[in-house]
């Protein structure tokens, strides 16, 4: 199945890391985001990417052509160093295509963008590029595949420190509660579409709001409800975070080093 990536956002809330970087090149213990990702759905299969460009996209392509490997993987050099072997490799069987989607697009245009590289395909996977997870992707798929939808996103717990408040309508507080142990879900940003997607996106128009809402409408969005590992690298409190995982090998999304 392929696999869609927004990657062209300015990522404002991780400035200054994004002013020189675009926030998908930002890495996690090493490497970029983007890799962590693309390596995630790698995993189960899935190695026809379609990168959807904007800011900076030009780093993000340079990262890919100028990858030879050797900085990731075992390799034996030999003939007086001008000869390189690599033994093992964990991105050669990837397909990668490179679109340049606009500096300023939202995400509905990015995706309109790149329909003529998916839109054949009756089912297709994608997502924000900014956060991991340790979600079993088939279980998403089969969810979806079952439900006979259009669409299908992921929700999750927000990690957030922040306190949901309830209160009656005289203003008296009712309860009050971390945002994780309240009711409150958000979009965790992973999708599964059908082509028909593409029928509900006009011009101009962002994904999650008119399109959407008109698949509401029709019955025609799903939501699979994960509860497990799931952490988005929005702030440079939450790449800290990811690193200190990633440095006290406690980076349970590296589902493919488990």
């Amino acid at each position: 199945m392929k696999v869609v990536l927004f990657c062209g956002g300015l990522g404002l809330r991780l400035y200054p890391l994004t002013d020189s970087t675009p926030k998908p090149m930002v890495p996690i213990g090493g490497k970029p985001l983007l890799w962590h990702v693309m390596k995630y759905y790698s995993y189960f299969g899935h190695v026809d990417f379609v990168l959807c460009l904007g800011y900076k996209g030009e780093q993000i392509k340079r990262y890919f052509l100028e990858q030879d490997g050797c900085f990731s993987n075992d390799f034996t050099l030999s003939n007086n160093y001008r000869r390189r072997e690599l033994l093992s490799s964990d991105t050669t069987n990837w397909t990668i295509t490179f679109v340049d989607t606009g500096l300023h697009s939202n995400i509905g245009q990015r995706l309109k963008a790149v329909q003529k590289y998916v839109g054949n395909e009756d089912m297709f996977l994608a997502n924000y590029s900014d956060a991991v997870t340790d979600l079993r992707l088939p279980t998403l798929i089969d969810f979806f595949v079952r439900s006979g939808k259009i669409g299908c996103l992921t929700t999750v717990k927000p990690l957030l420190a922040y306190h949901t408040v309830s209160t009656n309508a005289e203003g008296y507080v009712k309860s009050i509660l971390p945002m994780a142990q309240s009711r409150t879900r958000i979009n965790g940003g992973y999708f599964v579409f059908r082509k028909a997607i593409f029928d509900y996106i006009k011009n101009g128009e962002d994904l999650v709001n008119e399109p959407f809402r008109r698949l509401i409408e029709k019955q025609e969005l799903v939501a699979y409800n994960y509860d497990g590992f799931w952490i988005t690298m929005d702030t440079f409190k939450d790449k800290q975070r990811l690193d200190d995982l990633a440095s006290t090998g406690k980076a349970c999304w590296e589902i493919w080093e488990n």
